[in-house]
């Protein structure tokens, strides 16, 4: 798999039945101040920025994508990247379940 292949989707401004149809108001919520973080997602990250404003630079690439608050983003599995945040972020996250199980401690 090479990181060309991972790209982040955008939606500005979804309407508020999409953000409501997705419960996002009910997700956890996370935020961090301007500066720069390497990141690796290692599961698929839907989030929506209540605040912020964020370059993403992927490994191995020139190019970013830019979001910032009202934007509905989807980072792909697999992806390490820098964010470059100019205005500190707040933002509801969601992570997607994979297809396997997660590890629990229970045997059968």
């Amino acid at each position: 798999m090479t990181e060309n292949n991972l790209r982040i989707a955008v939606e500005r401004n979804p309407s508020e039945s999409k953000l409501s149809e997705l419960n996002i108001k009910c997700w956890p919520k996370w935020g961090c101040s301007p500066g720069k973080y390497q990141l690796k997602f290692d599961a698929e990250e839907t989030c929506y920025l209540l605040k912020g404003k964020v370059k993403v630079y992927p490994k191995g690439s020139s190019e970013f994508v830019e979001f910032g608050a009202g934007d509905l983003v989807v980072i792909p599995k697999g992806l390490s990247c820098t964010w470059d945040v100019s205005v500190a972020v707040d933002k509801h996250y969601k992570f997607q379940s994979s297809s396997s199980p997660p590890l629990s401690s229970s045997s059968q």
